[in-house]
């Protein structure tokens, strides 16, 4: 078996699952760990390229990249299918940002709850603004490739920004953060 032939196999392997997982769940969720936190990315270190000059030759542009995350963040596959931009939560760990994430896509798939920014969503705990991040093909690399879409033309990307367990958001007075802060829209990069 070449490698083209084993890649297309690892590639369909991986879109059939993704399926399933949208089918039964309404949606897949990808969690990057911060650079450093899995194996893989250890074992890579800093030897690894910075495509940061590749994705600016790709979108035609010659301004400076926003920086890469240097914290977890997690978005969902599946939403765009059904109309609705896909959603991203930073800075919380695995199970949090997929319990999050599962439940703010079900008030899309399972309520029919189009989620809008600037609106906050007070169901979920915590609560949750949501946020269009201007730059999503520099963030949901999956899901565009899932839906077969290019750089140029990614899917569409809310971010939902936690409040605190009083409610107050990161640019709020007394504002009790997590190990991460969490990144505006358009300042970041994965």
């Amino acid at each position: 078996m070449d490698i083209s032939a084993a890649m297309r196999a690892f590639e369909d392997r991986q879109r059939s699952m993704i399926t399933d997982h949208i089918r039964s769940h309404g949606v897949h969720l990808v969690y990057v760990a911060p650079a450093g936190e899995c194996d893989c990315c250890r074992e890579v270190g800093e030897a690894a390229p910075d495509a940061g000059d590749q994705v600016a030759d790709l979108l035609g542009r010659a301004q400076e990249l926003p920086p890469r995350l240097d914290q977890p963040f997690c978005y969902t596959i599946g939403l765009f299918g059904i109309g609705h931009p896909e959603l991203v939560v930073l800075g919380l760990p695995q199970d949090a940002s997929m319990t999050v994430l599962n439940a703010a896509a079900h008030q899309v798939s399972g309520h029919r709850q189009d989620l809008v920014p600037g609106q906050v969503v007070p169901q979920l705990e915590p609560h949750l603004l949501v946020e269009e991040i201007p730059n999503p093909g520099m963030i949901v690399f999956q899901a565009n490739n899932y839906y077969k879409r290019p750089l140029q033309a990614s899917v569409p990307a809310y971010q939902l920004t936690w409040s605190d367990p009083a409610g107050r958001f990161p640019w709020d007075e007394g504002r009790q953060g997590g190990p991460w802060i969490q990144a505006r829209p358009g300042d970041y990069r994965a």
